[in-house]
């Protein structure tokens, strides 16, 4: 008897070994591929150009103004949580924009 389940635990062990070791390749591989599809679906899409500021009209009316800085703000923020804008581009815009 006592042999019989040293046989149970060994396979139990070697089964358990083989369970973990099998998830973690399964891991890095699924990791492997999703890294090697981002790098081909990089070149194939162009980073969107950010929109040039537009020219506020002199007549523009101040809360009007103050939502339009607002909204740029917010797609530069966009753009460089994107990772398209460097820090000192988003700042250089930034002080652009809020003059």
């Amino acid at each position: 008897m006592p042999g019989l389940l040293r046989g149970v635990a060994r396979t139990a062990v070697v089964a358990g070994t083989a369970t973990a070791v099998s998830n973690r390749v399964s891991r890095r591989q699924a990791g492997r591929w999703a890294q090697q599809n981002e790098q081909q679906q990089e070149p194939q899409q162009p980073p969107p150009a950010p929109e040039p500021a537009p020219a506020a009209a002199p007549a523009a009316a101040p809360a009007d103004d103050m939502s339009t800085k607002i909204e740029q703000l917010k797609q530069l923020g966009d753009l460089k949580a994107q990772g398209l804008l460097t820090d000192e581009e988003f700042a250089a815009e930034k002080a652009k924009l809020l003059g």
